[in-house]
């Protein structure tokens, strides 16, 4: 029997009771006044006037309590062939020592920093040693272009900015110094000072008076031994702020409070992912998104178990194994990757070959998010590892699980295609533009009632009125998600899609996510998006662009009519999908989410502008010349 629906209870009938016996879990200088004050901020504030430090909860105190020996971090690069380890004593050092170069840098408690740096050890020490000394880091995407890393320079107006001479993305070795330069060149506000980590695949030349190797800078610190204590902070100060992808004009900085973060993470690690202190939880990620803040660095920490950073990709470092090699070589418990990595892996070894070639023992769980998980990638990861897949829904805003499966407060049944229930401290409704309630079972807009529990962003950085206007106003009383969805007589969460994927056909509202759900069920489809074209007797019709499991050598027109009776079989004719493209791969984010609404702006013929966050530019051109043979958009060549 699962405990969920008595936490759920017990969140429901006594919120401040349940997050005040969760924070006992950390550990505070001094404890609250109160657990939530309505009055502050936007909506209220969690733990307000106690006073905490998250580096102390993520290393010291386990330090402290003599686990000191135990395993924290280890990172595993097979792009460089490297594999270190850290202990938390090791961890400690290495943070406290930067944090005190930092401060004998005149870098303190409310300095922001930037931290523009590649999957590396130095990465994720850089984060904790701000957190130690109370400044405020704010990570970006290592090889964000300049324009892109210069919006935010000019947002947070850092003191000093931590980079690297480089970063390695498969085989392709990407130069961030010129990138950095360009960036500061550009940017109204001017950094107090750079430390670089010159790595060896990429040297790179210092600017006099501004930059410092990383070594040296490292070194004024360590040669006397001078180790930062940690400083306290109000629960209610920022840690970090993070920038939404994709943002056009001045980027939207998610804060995230200390207080509330390590109270909302530390417990989802044993009740969520039911991970004990000690044992290995990987989430394949990257420290530039918000997956890798909580769960490649901070949680796995505050619970005092041991983390994976690992530099690579699913597939091609070297090959489709990578994933299992790391996972059996590490004694992995829980993994946690975006669906579109599982996609990829399947594509190109869909009868799990080389997963074979592994002992994977260890692993318990298989987590999923990022991006809505179709019911058949889950049966194929299911039926390859013979361990739970877990998919589960969260955004960068909230910083944790929205709606999930909790493994640790034991498994609720599955079904595929819903994230499962609300997790305590959201209460999840399905309204319509109004704000209106729709009944059981009707897609609509996902909100949550306010306030929003610990963990999730308070509000923007330094716009009380931008995140009002974007997230609360819409829907008064509600924080509005953006996806649309519906909720069943279970109560099972089911996220179909972005609300601007949800299309109009012939009056109908129809989820594009629902017929993608349909299309990725053909057995000769990897992976695929349905987006939505302007036509003039329906207002929108739906077309499938897909990308076909490796081997498949059919002729495109058996898949094409056989994915259109499968969409009128399963949903209707009213959904109207009568056209299927065939493209070589999808363009996507570097943390895996589909560009959707790229690809619906060039079929429709629109202007597409280059997203920031798009893993390689060049695959717009190629989804273009698809469009353009197919009779689609002509004019929509070469991207923007």
């Amino acid at each position: 029997m699962s405990g969920y629906h008595d936490a759920y209870a017990h969140w429901q009938k006594d919120p401040h009771g349940f997050w005040a016996d969760a924070a006992r879990d950390v550990s505070w200088f001094r404890t609250w006044d109160n657990v939530f004050d309505p009055q502050s901020g936007p909506y209220g504030r969690w733990f307000p006037n106690a006073l905490c430090n998250t580096c102390y909860n993520c290393l010291d105190v386990h330090v402290e309590a003599g686990r000191g020996d135990t395993l924290a971090l280890i990172y595993d690069s097979p792009v460089t062939g490297t594999l270190r380890t850290f202990t938390y004593a090791e961890l400690t050092q290495e943070v406290a020592t930067l944090a005190a170069a930092l401060q004998q840098a005149d870098v303190g408690k409310g300095d922001r920093v930037v931290i523009y740096m590649p999957m590396v050890p130095e990465a994720v020490i850089a984060m904790l040693a701000c957190a130690r000394i109370g400044a405020i880091h704010s990570v970006v995407f290592g090889g964000f272009a300049a324009a892109e890393l210069a919006a935010r320079i000019d947002d947070a107006r850092p003191k000093a900015i931590l980079s690297a001479s480089c970063g390695i993305e498969g085989a392709r070795i990407v130069p961030y110094k010129p990138l950095l330069d360009a960036a500061i060149a550009a940017a109204a506000h001017k950094p107090a000072f750079c430390v670089v980590l010159e790595r060896p695949e990429a040297p790179c030349t210092l600017t006099e008076g501004r930059d410092h190797a990383w070594s040296d800078f490292t070194a004024a610190a360590r040669a006397p031994g001078s180790l930062a204590p940690c400083v306290p902070v109000l629960s209610t100060d920022p840690l970090y702020i993070l920038y939404t992808s994709g943002t056009t004009g001045r980027p939207k900085g998610v804060v995230r409070d200390n207080g509330g973060h390590m109270v909302a993470l530390k417990w989802t690690m044993r009740n969520h992912y039911g991970i004990a202190p000690g044992e290995v939880f990987w989430a394949a990620s990257d420290v530039g998104w918000v997956v890798g803040h909580s769960y490649i660095c901070y949680a796995p920490l505050l619970h005092g178990a041991t983390t994976v950073l690992y530099e690579g990709k699913p597939v091609g470092t070297p090959d489709a194994g990578a994933f299992w090699r790391v996972a059996s070589q590490h004694k992995v418990a829980a993994l946690f990757t975006a669906p579109t990595a599982i996609r990829a892996i399947r594509q190109v070894d869909p009868e799990g070959r080389l997963l074979h070639n592994y002992d994977l023992s260890a692993l318990r769980t298989l987590f999923l998010a990022g991006e809505r998980t179709d019911p058949e990638t889950i049966r194929w990861a299911e039926a390859q590892l013979k361990v739970p897949v877990v998919d589960h829904w969260w955004q960068t805003e909230t910083g944790w699980v929205i709606a999930g499966n909790p493994v640790g407060l034991g498994l609720l049944p599955v079904k595929p295609g819903s994230p499962t229930v609300a997790m305590p401290g959201y209460d999840i409704r399905t309204l319509d533009a109004d704000g209106h309630e729709v009944p059981v079972g009707e897609t609509g807009t996902l909100a949550v009632k306010l306030p929003l529990p610990p963990g999730c962003l308070p509000t923007l950085w330094n716009n009380d009125e931008r995140f009002v206007e974007a997230y609360l106003s819409p829907l008064p009383g509600y924080y509005t998600t953006s996806d649309a969805g519906y909720i069943d007589a279970d109560g099972y969460v089911f996220v179909m899609a972005r609300t601007d994927d949800v299309i109009n056909v012939a009056g109908h509202r129809l989820s594009t996510g629902q017929m993608e759900e349909v299309v990725a069920a053909h057995p000769d489809i990897a992976e695929c998006a349905v987006v939505g074209i302007a036509d003039d007797i329906k207002g929108q019709v739906p077309i499938a662009i897909v990308v076909l499991t490796a081997g498949v050598d059919r002729p495109l027109t058996e898949i094409e009519g056989e994915v259109v009776h499968l969409i009128r079989d399963r949903i209707g004719p009213v959904a109207a999908l009568k056209r299927v493209i065939v493209a070589q791969r999808l363009p996507k984010t570097r943390s895996g989410k589909i560009l959707r609404g790229t690809m619906r702006r060039m079929a429709s013929g629109e202007l597409a502008p280059t997203p920031a966050t798009i893993e390689d530019p060049a695959v717009l051109n190629e989804i273009a010349d698809i469009f353009a043979t197919s009779g689609l958009a002509p004019s929509a060549r070469a991207p923007r």
